[in-house]
């Protein structure tokens, strides 16, 4: 991973420079990166993808190599999801293959939501659709009705909030940005993947983790409507990790797969979050053979 690709370009979007990489030709695939990462972490997708598509990475606002986000600054992820739709304009890669982990899962979706005619397909890997279950910041009469309705998955949501999102809050307030990666990366990637970690992949994580502290202490996750979700029509295919927190690799994969009307769903052995990293050719595999079946 390391430092950037020398084939890097520019394209400026609602008034930001965005770094992209582009390579092969055919039908648009866009990746789209969750939080503390940039385009670098696609480096073992790009060239595997562009032997038969036109693939594109590229580092969304506040990412590197482009600016830090202001200190003090919320980091909404609405403004992501009209980023991703200029920036498909902008590159002339629409209706585009929507490939997004994590946080690029959930900008993903939304812009297959709001605009639909920009996506082709969607491969969304383990997207944080809390708000399909509870709202930021649930009132406890809310978790109450989960947990009366879904006892498994309102348990799986209150571990992961009090074990991992809470605590991770708690020391980004304090400035301890050292216990808040430890705490929140454990959570999400399981001990054993969190303390393997390549070097390269833990400098990506750190130089981006400004916004990760910015996400935690700002508005949290737009709403998400399930019947927004039925709607979508183009082809999606959900990836996890089957080390994953089972609360993403669970509870919000199901939620997706039960409301997603045309859906496929696969999960790579031996990875967690980062299953585009942990194992990337068993990911291109999958990938590869999802875009395939939807070409044109």
């Amino acid at each position: 991973m390391g430092s950037f690709p020398e084939d890097c370009r520019r394209a400026t979007v609602r008034g930001v420079p965005l770094t992209y990489v582009e390579r092969g030709d055919g039908e648009p695939v866009v990746f789209v990166h969750g939080t503390c990462q940039d385009l670098r972490t696609w480096t073992h997708q790009i060239d595997a993808i562009a032997q038969e598509y036109r693939a594109i990475i590229y580092s969304r606002r506040y990412a590197r190599p482009g600016d830090d986000i202001p200190a003090g600054s919320d980091d909404p992820m609405m403004t992501h999801v009209e980023d991703l739709a200029a920036f498909l304009r902008e590159v002339d890669a629409a209706p585009a293959h929507l490939v997004g982990n994590s946080w690029g899962g959930f900008i993903a979706l939304l812009t297959a939501i709001n605009e639909p005619a920009l996506v082709r397909t969607l491969t969304l890997c383990e997207p944080p659709v809390l708000t399909l279950l509870v709202d930021n910041n649930p009132r406890p009469t809310q978790i109450l009705g989960l947990l009366v309705r879904r006892p498994a998955d309102a348990f799986r949501l209150m571990k992961f909030g009090l074990g991992a999102v809470e605590p991770a809050k708690k020391a980004y307030a304090a400035g301890d940005l050292e216990t808040a990666n430890q705490v929140f990366g454990t959570a999400l990637l399981g001990k054993k993947h969190f303390e393997a970690l390549p070097g390269n992949t833990r400098q990506m994580l750190d130089e981006n983790q400004a916004v990760e502290k910015a996400q935690m202490l700002g508005e949290g996750f737009p709403s998400l409507n399930a019947d927004d979700v039925r709607r979508v029509s183009a082809p999606a295919l959900l990836v996890t990790g089957d080390s994953s927190a089972p609360l993403l690799r669970v509870t919000l994969t199901n939620e997706l797969q039960r409301l997603l009307p045309n859906v496929e769903r696969v999960t790579i052995p031996n990875a967690a979050h980062l299953m585009h990293e942990d194992d990337p050719a068993a990911f291109n595999e999958v990938l590869l053979s999802f875009l395939r079946r939807h070409a044109g």
